[in-house]
């Protein structure tokens, strides 16, 4: 009697699709350029006065909470938060029971200046020794102005752990950016894949760029207090201000989001590795040395070589500036990283790499640009079934508005593009598969408007 092989609707749908589309490639035709046009939304910072801003109450309360994972393999966590007054307690108190908490960890805590700004007082407290694929509460601060909140831990590192993340690049605090989180709240996501770009405060002078950093941790802290947000900088959070006597870069950055960047063997906060569930993912620094013989370099270099296809088959690069982009807006940008480390890309077979920057939806085919040396080879990428595919996600709301002119005609490694805003969510359901969607924030709505299966390059 023959078997019959039972397949989720959906996945026979993206199945589908993703044929479609790989049938189009091996016929040279180019993809989709979305006809959508967005109503006028403005692209405006949200007002002070909001809720979405609002100070927790009490004397000294904590807030813009947020969390990130705190080692290598998602048994720890980094617990982050700002008190405005004074110091207070860095202790986080924690336990798998609501009002139990049983276990503590003690932080540390620091503070800067911006100009004449001063910010709050920073705290950041290691949790580690946690068991996977549980769930923790967790309690900071004290007395009448301590917070309670909850986060859990990702299954242990296995070829067939389930888990979905979300994808967010270029978020800003406009009410496009409020919308985008929003949505991705509202999604099956446990984690959030940062592209960078984070809270434009840049875009202020003197003390409100200070400000506009506070606004936006009280912001996103209604998503990023509970699920970890893994993060990457891009090029608002340089803040290079010689005009304000500021001129190290990253400087805020660095001081209120932590990366887990030496249980990776990383030298530096900007670039750094994680395993979490069946993914392993790699975080590069677009504007950090990455040439031969660099730190970045070096690392990159031996960090590849760590991955373990059989324990994390599914391997995901981060970065800002996207490589292959097809839009006017950063068009080339990313031509020197490609030209440095594509190669290994298409060697160690990566899945699939997400960047921000441009303020649009991209995603490319499987295809790499590895043969042309200047004076031969083919100029132009072509399809390479062991080359990723690139996706760009900068389209989380801020307030410079979307990137809307794509180059004409679309090239033919260009799958699918649009200007919209939106966020995307990548499901691994296994070690050979996982679903992809991105989503557009249509005058409000979640809208999913490109699908398709990814394929593990390694099973």
């Amino acid at each position: 009697m023959a078997a019959v092989i039972r397949m989720h609707p959906m996945l026979l749908q993206l199945t589908l699709t993703s044929f479609v589309f790989l049938s189009c490639l091996r016929n040279g035709n180019a993809g989709i350029t979305s006809t959508f046009i967005r109503s006028e939304y403005p692209s405006m910072d949200i007002p002070l006065d909001n809720k979405v801003f609002s100070v927790p109450k009490g004397h000294n309360a904590p807030q813009q909470v947020h969390i990130t994972q705190g080692d290598y393999d998602g048994k720890a966590v980094i617990i982050s938060w700002v008190t405005p007054d004074e110091p207070g307690t860095s202790k986080v108190q924690y336990g798998t029971s609501e009002n139990g908490y049983e276990l503590s960890a003690e932080g540390i805590v620091t503070n800067y200046t911006f100009y004449k700004y001063k910010s709050g007082y920073i705290h950041h407290c290691l949790v580690d020794g946690l068991e996977h694929d549980t769930k923790y509460y967790y309690k900071i601060g004290s007395g009448d102005s301590s917070r309670e909140f909850w986060f859990t831990t990702p299954p242990k590192i296995d070829p067939n752990s389930r888990y979905t993340f979300g994808i967010i690049g270029d978020l800003g605090q406009t009410f496009n950016s409020l919308s985008t989180l929003e949505h991705y709240m509202q999604s099956k996501g446990q984690a959030v894949l940062f592209l960078g770009d984070l809270s434009y405060a840049d875009r202020y002078q003197y003390n409100e760029v200070g400000l506009r950093w506070d606004t936006w941790g009280r912001f996103v802290e209604q998503s990023t207090a509970y699920h970890p947000w893994i993060w990457s900088a891009g090029n608002h959070e340089i803040e290079f201000m010689p005009y304000l006597g500021e001129v190290t870069p990253f400087k805020s950055y660095l001081q209120r989001y932590a990366t887990p960047y030496l249980a990776s063997k990383s030298s530096n906060p900007l670039w750094y590795a994680i395993r979490r569930a069946s993914a392993h993912i790699i975080v590069l620094s677009s504007y950090s040395p990455f040439v031969k013989y660099t730190p970045q370099w070096r690392w990159l270099e031996e960090e590849l070589k760590r991955v373990d296809r059989e324990k994390t088959p599914w391997l995901i690069v981060l970065m800002h500036v996207p490589i292959y982009n097809s839009n006017d807006a950063h068009y080339m940008e990313g031509e020197s990283m490609r030209v440095v480390f594509e190669s290994w890309f298409v060697h160690y077979k990566v899945d699939v790499i997400f960047a921000g920057h441009v303020h649009a939806y991209e995603r490319s085919y499987r295809i790499s640009n590895i043969h042309y040396n200047i004076t031969s080879g083919d100029q132009n990428p072509i399809p390479d079934k062991s080359a990723p595919v690139y996706i760009t996600v900068g389209d989380g709301g801020n307030q410079e508005g979307l990137a809307g002119r794509f180059t004409d005609p679309q090239p033919d490694y260009s799958a699918f593009r649009e200007a919209a805003y939106g966020h995307s969510t990548l499901e691994i359901i296994n070690r050979t598969h996982a679903l992809y969607h991105w989503n557009r924030n249509d005058d409000g709505k979640k809208i999913a408007t490109d699908a398709f299966v990814l394929h593990n390059q390694y099973w």
